[in-house]
């Protein structure tokens, strides 16, 4: 309903912020409201979600538009409410997360408050591929094929290995690894298939 609200930033707690508009004191939950302590008495346009249930009627706020898609994209996995939503990213980084999420990292998302082996593989299925529009400002290039993270800037021949260790069983996320390790190595399919091998056996 709301897309931002731009006031005079009056009150900072460690939960919420407090924005006069028009003479009128939103409370507004962050994950992270000290961002604007030293905003206090300025003007600043603050991000919001209205959430609304029977017995509830909140405002959160973020500092970006990109941030607010992140939160509301979380709200919709099972198990992931306005609270736990902001705690993730009270805990963590918008590119992390998404990193995480992409790479398929349940490791890194269980270190969130609230998130257990369940929820972590939940946010998987339910958005990985689908924060494209989330990405942009954050980490324009996770969905790039030109990412530094991606084979795709080793030879023809790893490209081949990275799909035959994929056709494997091994994740996205292992064969980074794998790639990370091998970066500069000019080998044959056969021999990147080999090596990757005895590095994802290690990790």
């Amino acid at each position: 309903m709301f897309e931002y609200i731009k006031g005079v930033i009056e009150y900072v707690s460690p939960e919420y912020i407090v924005v006069d508009h028009q003479g009128i004191g939103y409370q507004i939950m962050m994950p992270n409201p000290f961002v604007f302590s030293k905003e206090l008495g300025r003007e600043k346009k603050v991000y919001i979600h209205m959430h609304v249930r029977e017995d509830l009627l909140a405002l959160y706020g973020f500092e970006s538009a990109e941030e607010k898609k992140l939160f509301q994209k979380l709200l919709n996995v099972s198990g992931i409410g306005p609270k736990g939503a902001l705690a993730i990213l009270a805990s963590g980084a918008p590119q992390q997360v998404i990193a995480a999420i992409e790479n398929e990292d349940e490791k890194f998302l269980t270190k969130f408050p609230g998130v257990g082996k369940k929820t972590a593989r939940q946010m998987i299925l339910d958005l990985k591929g689908k924060l494209q529009d989330v990405v942009p400002d954050y980490f324009p290039n996770l969905f790039s094929s030109s990412s530094p993270e991606s084979p795709a800037e080793f030879s023809p021949e790893w490209e081949e290995a990275a799909l035959a260790l994929e056709a494997l069983g091994y994740s996205r996320n292992e064969i980074q690894k794998a790639a990370h390790v091998l970066k500069g190595k000019a080998l044959s399919t056969d021999e990147y298939i080999k090596k990757a091998l005895q590095v994802l056996l290690k990790i």
